[in-house]
């Protein structure tokens, strides 16, 4: 199964308004990368950066200034997304803006059956949270200590992390390579015979005397059918 893990940047919170400036995607083949991403810039055609949403990603509108807008590279996103699922951490955000892109073009929405919440994965899975990103990655030892800012191919990466542990990704490949047929040559040897011998000079006892003499005490007050005088070297053993 083919899936996209992506995380986008915005200008600010209402996708009827503000718009996507940055997003970033990484595929996944059952559950493992290909090494296929994709990272884009996006001008936002003249609407401001609320300071709010850049004190979250640090994108200014002059970075931007240069970029292409939306229209210009939506056929690049459209096709590196085709035929996959759509994968983000509060799927709602994500998909409300790409959608609302979209629908600026006039190209149809993407489908809910097409879209994967990790968040509300996360939720059922760890109901008493908590389940930002950051703390995902904390729960499953994932190193997040270079994200000092959101950025959407950074974001995408760590969910990506998180997404494969949380669908058990580990065990997924060790189920993998258990169904891999191997192909073993067997060789046959010839038999070695091994030979045990007694050792020179006993051991030296691990015991002291006095330890000796009380286990004989002991053994004394338990009879004749006491199992210690069946012993080897014991006192009365044939």
């Amino acid at each position: 199964m083919r899936e996209i893990i992506f995380d986008t940047e915005t200008t600010g919170l209402d996708n009827r308004l503000d718009r996507i400036i940055e997003i970033g995607g990484v595929e996944l083949e059952n559950l493992f990368p290909t090494g296929r991403t994709l990272h884009l810039y996006i001008n936002p055609d003249g609407r401001e950066i609320h300071p709010d949403a850049q004190a979250v990603h640090g994108i200014t509108k002059e970075q931007l200034a240069d970029k292409p807008t939306f229209a210009m590279v939506a056929d690049q996103i459209i096709s590196f997304f085709e035929g996959a699922k759509f994968v983000a951490h509060n799927a709602t955000f994500d998909m409300g803006f790409l959608n609302a892109e979209f629908e600026r073009l006039g190209i149809p929405p993407v489908a809910p059956e097409r879209v994967i919440d990790t968040l509300a994965l996360a939720r059922r899975r760890h109901p008493m949270g908590p389940n930002s990103l950051d703390a995902l990655c904390k729960r499953y030892g994932i190193d997040n200590s270079h994200r000092t800012k959101h950025g959407a191919l950074l974001d995408a990466e760590l969910l990506a992390d998180v997404y494969i542990e949380m669908q058990g990704g580990r065990q997924a490949a060790l189920g993998l390579v258990s169904e891999t047929r191997v192909s073993v040559t067997v060789t046959e040897m010839e038999p070695t015979t091994i030979s045990i011998s007694r050792r020179p000079r006993p051991l030296k006892p691990r015991i002291t005397p006095e330890e000796e003499a009380a286990h004989a005490r002991l053994v004394a007050k338990l009879g004749e059918k006491a199992i210690w005088l069946k012993a080897p070297g014991a006192a009365g053993s044939a």
